[in-house]
Formats: structure tokens, C-alpha cells, sequence
């Protein structure tokens, strides 16, 4: 695995190059650390990780460790990197500020976690009505979409990374039906960024909380209901046991991107063929998790539905217009109090209208053809 981790490795550089038959630098010491094929013959670097979710987590959690193991992997052992659940080296909400403070190398969260240091941040994740897994990820690797990040984050001296999608999410575990925007008024409800907004809107009171916090606080009842991802997460914690309902859409996330956070000072310190490692294994992570949700949630909805009994409910679709519109209005009044959040709303808006155009006649023409 070693040897193929060095091949692979040179395999990359040379593409990334574009195949310029005058070794760069960066392959010549990959070159020389495959050849040497001993990777005690060079001190390893050792990086620390830390995330938001818990250790091991379906998903979330799988993600980054997966990510360590091809980094491992792929560098021959000379970059390692220990991955820490949430808590166990810092809150799950602290992991930004060590990642800036330079305390972690790398982190593995959500950006809207991080909407009271930088506002725009909400962008790169999920907002309500927006963009689709697959439409994230053509915006930000071909539509502009990653220099937009990066240029938000670099005044915490942190580098981005798409580190996954969840996709399409679920609209939240309640304890009461919906069948009106009136019942949402004095619902107490775990949704964190621009939906949590809008739903403050309509009457709710929004509260953000840590994943692993869900299921005491709707058994107790100090929060009436709660979103958290979709059927293979929400299984895992058992909220089925602590909630009756189970809605859909997940309007609020329609496809929710992770992050990879990078100290920067620590990534320019690496050699560039291990900084191109840390960026192809990424890469590879983003799609992986996409891939694993996909398919995983679908056993996962089957054992809810089927073996637990949950009651499986659609928002009303009056409810989820109503809910459009006043997203809509959210996100352009929070839009027009910062500057760069407003840069990145058009950057974002501009290739949603022109990607959903074309959608209108692929993706979408042959999802309502299926229907039949």
C-alpha cells in the first residue's frame, strides 16, 4: 500500500502539472521519498483533527477519518493525522478558533456553524431553497465558488475544503403535525443557520445545539422538535424514539455541504507534494460521503418507516411556499448588512439561476418523467 501510496502520489503531481516533461520540485522529493521506500528513514508530521460530531459518527464522522487513512496512505506515512471527536479535545462549536489560533491543524464542521464571525460563511454550506449537492459542487470547483470561501476565511488565517455532502436532508422530527405556518408559532426547535432564521420568522424559537444533545432535550421536552441530517444520522441517534413525526423536505438544507478547515500557516509549511496530498484526498472525501448517504439512507428510511413505525409526513406545500418566500427575504436582509456577504450571495445567486435552468430541462425533466 505504501508503494502504491508513492505511485499514486507522483501519478497526481504530474497531472496537476500538466504533464511538463521538466520535473518541478515537488515531484523530485516525491520521487526520492518512493524511491527511498522507508518512511522511518523520514520523521512523519503529525497533525491533529478535530470535529464537530462524534467519534466514528455514520457519515459525519467517517468522513474525516477516511480522510486521515488516504492522506496516511497516500503520502507513504510522512503525514499522519489523529482525528478527535467533538469533545474530545475541544467543544464541537470551539473547533474554528482553534483551527485560526493554530491549538489543531485541520478541523471538519459545517460553515454555518460560523455565521457570528463571518456571516457569508452560510454560503458554503446549505441555505434554505438553495442549491443541490451536485450544483455545490460544480459552484465551487468550477463556478467560483472556492476563491469566494477562501477569500472569507482568510482573516482567520484558516483554508477551506469541501469535506462532503449530505445531500437532500430531512425537514426535522416533531412531536405535533404541521399543516399550517400558524404551527410553527412557540415551537421550540433545533435548526441552526438561515433556517433557523426564517423559522424565527414565523413565530418559532430557533436554538442550536450539538448533534449528540438532540435526544435528551426532545425526551425531556426542552425542545419541542428538531432537524438534525436525514434517515442514516437520525437513525443512529434514535430519534424515532423521542419524536412521532418525520418531515419532508429538508427546505431549509436541500443539499448540505461539510468543510475541511486548514490552519494556513501549517499547510504552507508542508512540501507541495504532500499540500497537493491533503487537496486530492479532500476532494476524494467530498465525493465519498455524497456517495455513502446516497445509498445508506435509503436502508436507513426503510428500518424507520418499516420496523420503528415512524410516521413519515410532507410539509404542506402552501407551508413550504410560504416558508420560500420569507427565506428569500431572510437571506437578502442579512445580505445588505455585510459587504461580503452580499459579493457572495450575487456570486451565488447569479449560477444557481443559470444551473437551475439547465436542470429545468435534465435533472428535473427526467425526475418528473420517472414519476410516471
Amino acid at each position: 500500500m505504501r508503494k502504491f501510496g508513492s505511485v499514486l502520489v507522483l501519478m497526481l503531481l504530474m497531472a496537476l502539472s500538466g504533464c511538463n516533461p521538466v520535473a518541478s520540485d515537488a515531484q523530485n522529493v516525491a520521487f526520492s521519498h518512493a524511491a527511498t521506500d522507508d518512511p522511518q528513514a523520514i520523521p512523519a508530521i503529525e497533525w491533529r483533527l478535530a470535529t464537530s460530531w462524534p467519534k466514528n459518527f455514520p457519515g459525519l464522522g467517517m468522513a474525516p477519518e477516511r480522510f486521515a487513512h488516504l492522506v496516511d496512505d497516500m503520502s507513504n506515512g510522512r503525514l499522519k493525522i489523529q482525528v478527535y471527536g467533538a469533545g474530545e479535545l475541544m467543544p464541537a462549536f470551539a473547533i474554528f478558533d482553534g483551527v485560526s489560533q493554530g491549538k489543531i491543524q485541520m478541523a471538519h464542521a459545517a460553515s454555518y456553524y460560523w455565521k457570528g464571525k463571518a456571516p457569508a460563511a452560510q454560503f458554503f454550506s446549505s441555505i434554505p431553497f438553495g442549491m443541490t449537492a451536485q450544483e455545490m459542487n460544480g459552484w465551487l470547483h468550477y463556478g467560483g465558488g472556492m476563491a469566494l470561501w477562501e477569500e472569507v476565511y482568510r482573516p482567520f488565517g484558516i483554508i477551506p475544503l469541501a469535506g462532503g455532502n449530505t445531500g437532500m436532508q430531512m425537514g426535522g422530527w416533531f412531536n405535533k403535525p404541521i399543516n399550517t405556518i400558524a404551527d410553527f408559532k412557540g415551537l421550540k426547535i433545533r435548526m441552526p443557520g438561515l433556517g433557523g432564521e426564517v423559522l424565527k420568522r414565523v413565530g418559532a424559537i430557533p436554538v442550536n445545539m450539538a448533534g449528540r444533545e438532540l435526544y435528551g432535550a426532545l425526551q425531556t421536552g426542552s425542545i419541542d422538535a428538531a432537524e438534525w441530517v436525514g434517515p442514516l444520522n437520525d437513525l443512529a441517534f434514535g430519534l424515532h424514539k423521542v419524536a412521532k413525526y418525520y418531515y419532508y423536505p429538508g427546505w431549509h438544507e436541500p443539499g448540505s455541504n461539510m468543510e475541511f478547515l486548514i490552519n494556513k500557516a501549517a499547510f504552507e509549511s508542508l512540501p507541495q507534494d504532500l499540500q497537493a496530498i491533503v487537496k486530492v484526498a479532500a476532494r476524494a472525501i467530498n465525493q465519498d460521503m455524497l456517495d455513502e448517504y446516497t445509498t445508506r439512507n435509503v436502508a436507513a428510511l426503510e428500518t424507520l418507516v418499516n420496523d420503528e413505525g415512524v410516521v413519515l409526513k410532507a410539509f404542506p406545500p402552501k407551508v413550504l411556499l410560504e416558508l420560500e418566500k420569507i427565506s428569500k427575504q431572510v437571506i437578502e436582509e442579512q445580505a445588505n448588512q455585510d459587504p461580503l456577504m452580499r459579493k457572495v450571495y450575487a456570486a451565488y445567486h447569479a449560477y444557481e439561476q443559470g444551473v437551475r435552468q439547465y436542470h429545468k430541462i435534465s435533472e428535473d425533466a427526467y425526475s418528473q418523467q420517472r414519476q410516471h
